[in-house]
């Protein structure tokens, strides 16, 4: 019964159409609407106008999509990093849409076109400047940007990390995530750090957190590393997600401070909407 993420992007006007309906659904989980802009056609320059400082992107892709003769997803993370934009890391769907075709991976089938999300962060300079690039290599490419803060990389802090967060400081009642990207390999104390992770967040009361392993990326100074044919060990990317109120987050940062001395890129975002069906211990 492991954790699973579902993901939507599209205009307001459709993703509000469709709310009553997920509500409907009654899940066992957490659903959270959050604020991106899409980015399509030559619009790119418009979604870094409000002059955020640093930059989530998120781009959907094929598993089998192409870009350059090469796979679109080892391109577009390669092309990342030579811009010295933070981190990137790449995750491996089951099933999902894109330009209204579904896609969905099947018992012992080949599963070539099941999606795919590459999710990167860096300064919005950075970002900037590999749009242009990354809308040239894909043929259809589906782009979202949305605003957020890093508050370390590799293990050193960023000079405003402690502060308090745009919400705290308008006294909104919005909820943050935190979000922590780390390689598989990495450890504390003996243990995967991930899942240390977890259980130190479980053990002080956190009301919950999600790891999703990647299949290649990249975090600070690495080269981009991930799943290969004939490899010995696993150097796959490890992204870990943790949504609660703003002030729990400043106490959960914390820990994740004193468990990254060296590794890791750790952001934290605002989440303008959330509701759930679990008591809070459960989430």
């Amino acid at each position: 019964d492991l954790p699973m993420v579902v993901v939507a992007v599209d205009a307001r006007e459709r993703m509000e159409a469709v709310l009553d309906e997920v509500r409907e659904l009654n899940l066992n989980g957490v659903t959270a609407v959050e604020q991106a802009q899409l980015i399509t056609g030559d619009d790119w320059p418009a979604a870094l106008a409000d002059g955020a400082r640093t930059i989530k992107l998120t781009i959907h892709l094929g598993r089998q999509e192409r870009a350059g003769g090469r796979p679109a997803h080892l391109a577009v993370v390669d092309r990342l990093h030579r811009l010295g934009v933070a981190g990137a890391t790449v995750l491996l769907g089951l099933d999902g849409t894109a330009h209204g075709v579904r896609r969905r991976g099947r018992f012992l089938a080949r599963n070539g076109e099941v999606p795919m999300m590459v999710v990167s962060v860096g300064e919005s300079d950075r970002i900037a400047r590999a749009l242009p690039e990354l809308s040239r290599m894909l043929s259809r490419p589906l782009m979202s940007v949305e605003r957020t803060r890093v508050l370390k990389r590799d293990g050193m802090l960023l000079a405003d990390a402690r502060g308090p967060s745009a919400v705290e400081t308008a006294g909104g009642a919005s909820m943050e995530r935190l979000t922590v990207y780390v390689g598989e390999q990495a450890r504390y104390q003996r243990e995967p750090l991930h899942g240390a992770v977890i259980r130190a967040l479980r053990r002080e009361g956190a009301s919950g957190a999600t790891a999703l392993r990647g299949v290649w990326g990249y975090h600070g100074e690495h080269r981009p590393h991930g799943e290969r044919l004939w490899s010995v060990r696993r150097h796959v990317p490890v992204v870990t997600v943790l949504l609660d109120t703003p002030a729990n987050i400043g106490r959960w940062f914390e820990i994740v401070d004193e468990m990254t001395p060296d590794t890791g890129l750790v952001t934290r975002e605002t989440v303008p909407t959330v509701w759930s069906r679990l008591p809070p211990t459960d989430l």
